[in-house]
């Protein structure tokens, strides 16, 4: 299993505006598509409390939530942290 996890669909701009600030964090992420199988949707709204939109971004155990979620934890200096966290030495 990745430590980075992000649910997505393939026509979604949060979902790639995600990736785009994560890949520019160096970090590798495990693409989850839940539009083309719904068993995945049905995963990510177990782990994620019912949410229903994507993307729904997980680093390591911790949910970080959608774009918005990790875009203001990014600016708030909380996101190079946690990635360090799960990146390891």
């Amino acid at each position: 299993m990745s430590k980075i996890q992000m649910y997505t669909t393939r026509v979604c701009p949060y979902c790639m505006m995600a990736k785009r600030l994560l890949q520019s964090k160096g970090v590798s992420i495990e693409e989850i598509r839940v539009d083309e199988d719904s068993a995945r949707r049905d995963e990510m709204l177990a782990r994620t409390g019912g949410r229903r939109t994507v993307p729904q971004i997980f680093v390591g155990d911790t949910h970080v939530g959608g774009f918005d979620d990790l875009s203001a934890l990014d600016h708030q200096g909380g996101l190079d942290p946690l990635l360090a966290a799960v990146k390891g030495p």
